[in-house]
């Protein structure tokens, strides 16, 4: 038996190959869902839940991981106001992004959580209110 299809044959079924190549090419590697509105930050919420870099360590989480990680102890208020985009909504327990850096560390490899929380340090960082930094983080991720 030849390992050669007739050229008959490949162009009956090469048709069939591309379209299942442009189906194949528009997953992603996490689930983006839509919605409503962001919580409000919660008075006083601080970042003692937050996996600290010694707990991050003992997981092997490294250095940009730790680094995000301090970024949202840095502003819990900030991060406590803002939705993730990543799905994680449904998981028991949650309530916002701070809460993806919690004990069960589930941030520590969620490139949506992750970004969401960088761009949110950043603009944080400059200045910009908690309004400011939920627009950007809607524009990028919505």
């Amino acid at each position: 038996m030849s390992d050669f299809i007739s050229r008959r044959r490949f162009l009956s079924v090469a048709p069939l190959a591309l379209v299942g190549t442009a189906f194949a090419s528009r997953r992603v590697s996490a689930p983006i869902v839509p919605m409503d509105a962001h919580p409000e930050p919660r008075p006083g919420i601080t970042a003692e839940k937050v996996m600290t870099v010694e707990q991050l360590g003992a997981r092997g989480a490294d250095d940009r991981v730790k680094g995000i990680f301090e970024m949202v102890r840095e502003m819990p208020e900030i991060a406590d106001g803002i939705d993730c985009y990543c799905g994680c909504a449904v998981r028991p327990g949650y309530r916002s992004l701070l809460t993806c850096y919690y004990e069960d560390g589930m941030a520590t490899g969620c490139p949506i959580c992750q970004g969401e929380a960088e761009l949110a340090h950043r603009r944080w960082k400059d200045g910009q209110d908690l309004d400011r930094i939920r627009r950007a983080i809607d524009a990028r991720y919505a």
